[in-house]
């Protein structure tokens, strides 16, 4: 049975709600963050070890957010940043740490989206942009465009000047050995 197994990057979803309440002659800022750190089934009976670095790169994302919105930072400022964090953690199925592809490479997808006026930017099946929401966010900003994908993604973010890696950046052994163990449950195996 042939598998289709590409997920490139499942979705992180992260969800920034910011609410200005103005009082008489003062600006207040009111703002919630929602994460959500990523799709996958985690293991419950997780070493210790694991579930504290999980809760530290959690927990580094939500101060990062703060920061920003606390200093004036907007939504996407936000949003931009905290993702980028992600991407970078291999810890997370994001950036460096991908799911593979049943081919065995990584493409990486990212969109965001300004809940103002409901502009958005995307890319999907990135292999060469390390960060792609920051692709993404050009997307939005830069172009007439929605979504960018594939070679056309990678060259468009070279053009604008985002930063470049070798595609051996995302690869994250474990994530490489996920695929092969789903592999061999779905091709059976001979012993």
């Amino acid at each position: 049975m042939k598998i289709f197994l590409k997920f490139g990057l499942l979705f992180i979803i992260i969800i920034l709600f910011l609410t200005e309440i103005t009082y008489s002659q003062e600006q207040s800022h009111k703002y919630t963050i929602v994460l959500h750190g990523g799709a996958g089934w985690i293991n419950p009976d997780m070493p210790e070890s694991t579930k504290q670095a999980y809760l530290s790169s959690l927990s580094e994302v939500l101060r990062i957010g703060k920061d920003i919105l606390e200093n004036g930072g907007s939504s996407l400022d936000a949003v931009e940043q905290v993702i980028r964090f992600l991407e970078d953690d291999s810890l997370f199925n994001a950036g460096r740490g991908a799911v593979f592809t049943s081919a065995g490479t990584n493409e990486l997808d990212a969109s965001i989206m300004d809940g103002k006026d409901l502009s958005s930017g995307a890319v999907a099946g990135v292999t060469i942009i390390k960060h792609p929401i920051s692709l993404a966010r050009l997307v939005k900003e830069e172009t007439p465009h929605i979504l960018f994908a594939g070679k056309g993604a990678d060259e468009l973010g070279i053009e604008l000047g985002v930063e470049i890696v070798d595609p051996s950046y995302f690869f994250v052994y474990k994530r490489y050995e996920d695929l092969q163990k789903k592999k061999e449950n779905i091709k059976g195996t001979v012993g």
